[in-house]
C-alpha cells in the first residue's frame, strides 16, 4: 500500500489531465520513501453525477483517498499525506486560479485483521530492478 484513489468531477476533465495527475501523485507517494513500489497503486475515477456547494455547474472537485497499511506513526502519515496533497495542489494550480474548485485528501489506515492481500508485484519489481523480466 498505499492505494491512492482520485475522484474528480466530470466538468474539469479536460483541464485536469487525469493520466498526468495519476502519474504525479504516484511519484509523489513513492518519493516519500514511506511506501514500497510493489504495493503502490494509483487510479482515478471520473464522477458524472455530483452536486458541489451551491450547485453551480462550474464548481469542480478533486478528492483523493489514500488507504495505507497500519503501523506508521502520525508524523510519517502526515508527511506522506502532505507530499501527495502538495502534488495535487501543484498539478491543479492553473485550474484553481481560474475556476471554483475544492481539493481534498484523506488518509486512512487499513485494519490489518481486515485487509487481505495476494500480491506478486514486489517480486516482479525486484526482478526488473535486477535486469530480469520475471522473478
Amino acid at each position: 500500500m498505499p492505494h491512492i484513489v482520485v475522484e474528480y468531477s466530470a466538468n474539469i476533465r479536460e483541464r485536469l489531465d487525469p493520466p498526468a495527475l495519476v502519474g504525479r501523485l504516484h511519484e509523489a507517494a513513492l518519493a516519500t520513501g514511506v511506501f514500497p513500489v510493489g504495493g503502490t497503486r494509483t487510479r482515478a475515477a471520473e464522477r458524472e453525477h455530483y452536486r458541489i456547494a451551491d450547485g453551480h455547474p462550474d464548481n469542480g472537485f478533486v478528492h483523493v483517498t489514500m488507504d495505507i497499511g497500519a503501523g506508521r506513526d502520525l508524523e510519517t502519515r502526515q508527511r506522506a499525506a502532505r507530499a501527495v496533497f502538495d502534488a495535487l495542489v501543484a498539478h491543479t494550480r492553473a485550474l484553481f486560479a481560474d475556476a471554483p474548485l475544492g481539493l481534498t485528501l484523506e488518509l486512512r489506515e487499513s485494519d490489518p485483521q481486515l485487509s487481505f492481500k495476494h500480491n506478486n508485484l514486489h517480486d516482479y519489481v525486484k526482478a526488473r530492478q535486477a535486469g530480469r523480466e520475471r522473478p
